[in-house]
């Protein structure tokens, strides 16, 4: 359903009426939903992290079954081999990306991966230098790119240019991304940005960026935590050079899940692409012969240090199961619904209650953000807060005054978005 053709109402009945025709309903049954004061919260932190599938346990419970009964054999023998176990990710990690599976791993966290990926596409000279990322990137991004300038030997005062919003404006002009590119072409070694936003959801075009930074010369990549399993990606289309993420937000595999990561197979698939070396990245047919020089897996795999974290990749698993139930195009489809009626009843309550002073700050445009909607306040914010918690709603605060929530398609309904605005409105 296009939003433009549905005329929105807030009611409760209304919202019943969107959640009746939604064909994706039934996966809100297989979530467990926290319970505060014993009632079922209404939740909106999927963009922190997204809810617990239920059929995790029995994942975790095959995993120790298998390990009492196998021991050490267990990685050859136990149900789920672990001596492959990355691999039983790569096809809906390569479906959920858009790469092909060669191009795609699951393994590390999530800034663990971006600085290996670093290693091996920042490899900056005298002239050619320079890493262009967002303002306002989430903090372990920040951190990441100004040790690599540091690591590499350069100051990142000077090393580390981030594109701003104009002044007044909460967002960045893509426009401006593209100029800044353009003006440090001759000493930009590599673009590096987050697929979305983590404070203002705004999603950035990066087909778009790719290409400007291949046309001066330089690597691009992106941090895609907020990206994955909530908007489309088409990453080896886009001619994306790397990227990684995380999967305990939108692809809901437990707190510290197992991140990934993607390395176009031009690189992937090089001997001399340089990267760090484990002996879980090495050539699998001769990697327990245990031999000095280290070979390659041909794929994104010869990224890997050490060995699969079984445990904590089961809920992984667990979650991935889902996915591959659907589409990410469907999902996308009932996300910009969701957010336009979310966007419909947040404009109307602001009307109805004067308490309420606030602007979304997440574009309006549904083709530049994903699930999320923040909402920055010039009063009350931190009171209202703590309304909606005492209320059974969980949606994240974030300084200054910054209200952020989404509302995750996998699991969120459109009764949902109704009380939160029966919630505000009762302010």
């Amino acid at each position: 359903m296009d939003p433009k053709n549905i005329q929105f109402q807030n009611t409760r009945s209304f919202a019943k009426e969107l959640d009746d025709a939604d064909s994706l309903s039934d996966f809100r049954d297989q979530f467990y939903f926290p319970k505060l004061s014993g009632k079922r919260a209404t939740y909106f932190c999927g963009n922190s992290l997204g809810l617990q599938p239920k059929n995790t346990k029995q994942y975790f419970d095959e995993e120790l079954s298998d390990w009492a009964q196998w021991g050490v054999d267990g990685h050859f023998n136990s149900t789920r081999p672990w001596f492959g176990y990355h691999k039983y990710f790569t096809e809906s990690l390569a479906k959920i990306v858009g790469a092909k599976k060669t191009e795609v791993v699951a393994m590390n966290t999530l800034t663990v991966n971006l600085h290996l990926l670093m290693i091996s596409f920042y490899r900056p000279t005298k002239t050619r230098y320079k890493i262009i990322m967002e303002a306002g990137a989430f903090p372990s991004d920040m951190y990441a790119m100004e040790t690599q300038a540091k690591l590499a030997g350069f100051n990142p005062k000077s090393a580390v240019i981030e594109v701003k919003p104009k002044k007044g404006k909460h967002l960045i002009d893509e426009d401006d991304i593209i100029k800044t590119i353009e003006k440090h072409k001759s000493s930009v070694a590599v673009v590096i940005f987050g697929g979305v936003n983590y404070y203002t959801g705004q999603l950035f075009d990066m087909q778009r960026i790719t290409k400007a930074a291949h046309k001066v010369g330089a690597k691009c990549g992106f941090d895609l935590a907020h990206a994955v399993g909530n908007v489309p990606l088409e990453l080896h289309n886009w001619n994306v050079d790397f990227a990684c993420w995380c999967s305990y937000k939108y692809l809901n595999s437990g707190p510290g899940g197992v991140g990934g990561a993607y390395v176009n197979e031009k690189h992937a698939k090089n001997p001399k692409t340089p990267r760090l070396a484990g002996w879980w990245g090495y050539e699998e047919k001769t990697r327990f012969e245990m031999t000095k020089g280290f070979k390659p897996m041909a794929s994104a795999e010869s990224w890997q240090m050490s060995n699969a974290t079984v445990f904590n990749m089961a809920a992984h698993r667990a979650s991935l199961d889902l996915y591959d139930q659907t589409s990410v195009k469907a999902l996308r489809e009932k996300s910009i619904l969701l957010t336009a009626y979310a966007e419909y009843l947040l404009e109307l309550v602001k009307t109805e209650n004067k308490k309420l002073a606030f602007e979304i700050i997440t574009p309006k445009e549904h083709h530049k953000r994903g699930a999320q909607l923040s909402m920055l306040f010039s009063k009350n914010g931190k009171r209202v807060f703590k309304h909606l918690e005492k209320n059974n709603i969980v949606i994240d605060y974030r300084e200054p005054d910054v209200l952020r929530f989404a509302a995750v398609p996998m699991y969120n309904n459109f009764q949902d978005l109704y009380e939160l605005y029966a919630c505000m409105k009762g302010f």
